[in-house]
């Protein structure tokens, strides 16, 4: 059975505040010229699905999201720091009492407003709501076929749902988007997943891998090896070509990589020398329903909160937290170890995305996600392979810990126990746990 009671979702017995009251260090010269133009906000962490890979462990509201009125103070912080783009996220957004009037607020501002959603209670009626508002784009969540989607989302009918949405949005003219966390379970599904975008008319598809943070920290089955991403990328380079033929913009999301054959295809412009690695506080900001504020909305609560708004202006938080600090600091001598470190690429990529780092190791600076670094070391017969070691506490935004695993690339890479089976219906049935 494909639906699951909410109940045995993992609890989150605490979900205060971890920036109230962090120190502030003195202003910079180089902290004033980095600005964000990008800003992601979990306007509430209140959900209505139960999704099995969910970094945020989604479904209660934070005990001291903020009110409208601390809301719309911080629309206008967001305008005043240079933010061009917000895109409100959950939980699910629609579930914020007045998260219209949030919408209205950011786009009297001049900013762009964008909404990420799982789709479930987008009706003809919210969706003209949100439309009225000014909501500029959605992208709905879609993982693969129904069966799998469902499974991954906690609820039977969650696809359907999902499809829903994007033809209620489009019925009242707001363009759509889909957006999908790429796993061992869905990871076949990808061709479905398209087609889903190219009949539902949307403009873009941007793909990440499920990374060990929250929920799916719990699932270890659930999650790619890094020698995947040989198979992964070949195959998104071969979806990009088709997703252009069809007006559809795939985008990789900033764990998807790196400077391997399907590099310059798949960034194209996204390639620029100020992105050319994390932006994360450099030109991307999250915000956390409470308040805090981080350099990225994926990044970890625990370690990479700079501040809060209750405490501090939003810019002084921007220029002066440590934790936001990260990505303009960085040296590959200071910052980056193992593979990472002596890399041909290290310098341009500083080893790509943080969060996913940072989840496996507890530590950014290492990250064995990469196209060049699996097919280096395939070209020398090995593999890395990652193993959990440390269960995740339970917490919003909570990792555990992992351990790297260099080994010889088994003969004919047969199945084994440490290959495990690539086929969705193999995988649910020899670890039903994922699934409970």
């Amino acid at each position: 059975m494909l639906a699951r009671s909410r109940t045995s979702l993992p609890s989150l017995p605490s979900l205060s505040s971890r920036g109230r009251r962090l120190p502030l260090a003195e202003a910079r010269p180089e902290d004033r010229r980095h600005r964000p133009i990008y800003a992601v906000w979990e306007l509430t962490l209140r959900c209505d699905l139960s999704c099995r890979h969910c970094g945020s462990r989604a479904g209660r509201a934070r005990p001291d999201e903020l009110d409208l009125a601390e809301a719309l103070d911080l629309v206008d912080q967001l305008a005043e720091l240079g933010v061009k783009e917000v895109t409100l996220i959950g939980g699910e957004a629609y579930l914020y009492d007045g998260w219209l009037e949030v919408v209205r607020a950011i786009r009297r501002r001049s900013m762009v407003c964008t909404l990420t959603s799982g789709g479930r209670g987008i009706t003809p009626e919210l969706a003209r709501a949100a439309a009225d508002a000014g909501v500029q784009s959605v992208s709905v969540s879609i993982d693969g076929g129904p069966e799998t989607h469902d499974r991954l989302r906690g609820l039977e009918g969650a696809h359907r749902s999902a499809l829903r949405a994007l033809d209620a949005l489009r019925q009242v003219d707001i363009p759509v988007a889909l957006n999908t966390q790429v796993n061992r379970l869905n990871r076949g599904e990808l061709d479905e997943v398209f087609r889903v975008a190219r009949d539902h008319g949307c403009h873009g598809w941007q793909v990440f891998l499920t990374v060990p943070m929250g929920r799916a920290s719990d699932e270890p089955e659930l999650l790619l090896q890094p020698y995947d991403v040989l198979d992964l990328l070949p195959l998104l380079g071969e979806l990009h070509t088709r997703c252009a033929r069809e007006g559809i913009r795939l985008l990789p999301g900033n764990n998807v990589g790196y400077f391997g054959p399907q590099e310059h295809q798949l960034r194209d412009a996204l390639r620029a020398p100020s992105q050319a690695s994390c932006s994360a506080g450099r030109t991307v900001i999250g915000v956390e329903a409470n308040g805090d504020i981080k350099g990225c909305p994926s990044l970890p609560t625990r370690d990479w909160v700079g501040g809060n708004v209750r405490d501090h202006r939003l810019e002084d938080i921007w220029e002066r937290s440590t934790a936001l600090r990260y990505t303009r600091d960085r040296t590959v001598e200071t910052h980056l170890w193992g593979y990472c470190r002596t890399c041909y690429y290290a310098e341009a990529c500083m080893a790509g995305c943080t969060w996913t780092a940072h989840s496996l190791f507890g530590r950014p600076g290492n990250n064995p996600y990469c196209q060049h670094r699996a097919l280096d070391l395939r070209s020398q017969g090995l593999r890395e392979r990652i193993v959990p070691v440390q269960k995740a506490p339970g917490e919003a935004f909570d990792c555990g810990l992992w351990e790297l695993v260099l080994e010889s690339i088994p003969p004919d890479n047969v199945a084994t126990a440490s290959t495990p089976s690539d086929d969705p219906a193999a995988l649910i049935e020899e670890n039903p746990q994922c699934l409970k």
